[in-house]
């Protein structure tokens, strides 16, 4: 199943049309995409019986928005393709590095993002989506918790994140839209192999970030048994698995995005989301 939000309704997709699902449903299912992830069991058994005559509207890219709009947790991983180690100057860890991303900077495929003073980065990622309740499940049936797969940005501001000793890394990776995801969530079984996909990130249409999915040293079905050995996750929270080797930051001399810059994220199976730039931000004088 492909699941998606277009114009702030949840829809499924099939062969590039778009299903509305509480329309469909005769309203036995929602369209706000959070709750629908609460019966994603009873919606995914539900979208497999819908006749093709049910997808009518044609999906306008532009038009879609982040398929998990509002998550509860935000998880990220560093570290987690051996060659972006390396370029990072440290050796693979041994145990998954996790920081957050705060759920305010989650935004849609196809967005403009104010940049803020500093400089920011690009990381391409794959992003699990949770699909149920998990506590403590094994990594044999993680994937059973996964509700689907994305392509994500961890976009990040590296003055703020690295300041401090040690530095911290959430705050430069939330400013508002650095956290773009979609275009759709993809279910694992409409993929050959989840764990072995493309993954490719260009910048102005030259390829700055490339590998497969398969290179992670902590896969995703480790990633969530891992996190769900320590916390409760819920259905519609995010984990951003981890960036290839590329960023700009490592570059020689180091590349930081411009007001001129077009971003493009590719994971195949998933499609892509593509970012454009404005700024820097003029700092705000309202009353907080």
């Amino acid at each position: 199943m492909r699941f998606g939000v277009l114009d702030g309704r949840a829809v499924v997709v099939r062969g590039g049309l778009a299903a509305d699902i509480a329309t469909a449903s005769s309203r036995r299912f929602p369209a706000d995409p959070l709750l629908l992830l609460e019966q994603w069991p009873q919606l995914r058994a539900w979208a497999q019986a819908l006749p093709d005559a049910a997808f009518g509207r044609p999906v306008d890219p532009p038009a879609l928005g982040a398929p998990v709009p509002r998550p509860r947790q935000v998880f990220a991983v560093a570290l987690n393709y051996p060659p972006h180690a390396a370029e990072a100057g440290y050796t693979p860890p041994d145990a998954p590095l996790v920081f957050t991303k705060f759920p305010s900077s989650i935004a849609g495929p196809d967005t403009t993002v104010v940049l803020p003073p500093g400089r920011v980065d690009w990381e391409v990622e794959l992003v699990a989506v949770i699909g149920r309740e998990t506590y403590r499940v094994s990594e044999a049936d993680a994937w059973q918790a996964v509700a689907g797969l994305t392509v994500g940005q961890d976009l990040s501001e590296r003055v703020s994140q690295l300041r401090g000793t040690p530095p911290q890394f959430s705050l430069g990776k939330s400013f508002p839209g650095f956290g773009p995801i979609g275009p759709l969530l993809v279910t694992p079984d409409e993929l050959g192999d989840p764990d072995d996909l493309e993954i490719t990130g260009l910048l102005n249409g030259d390829v700055v970030q490339h590998d497969r999915t398969k290179s992670m040293i902590f896969p995703v079905p480790e990633l969530v048994a891992r996190l769900s050995a320590v916390l409760p996750l819920y259905p519609g929270d995010l984990l951003f698995t981890g960036t290839p080797a590329g960023v700009g930051n490592r570059m020689s001399p180091p590349r930081y995005l411009t007001a001129e810059d077009e971003l493009v994220s590719r994971i195949e199976g998933l499609g892509e989301i593509r970012q454009r730039f404005s700024g820097p931000a003029e700092p705000s004088t309202a009353a907080r």
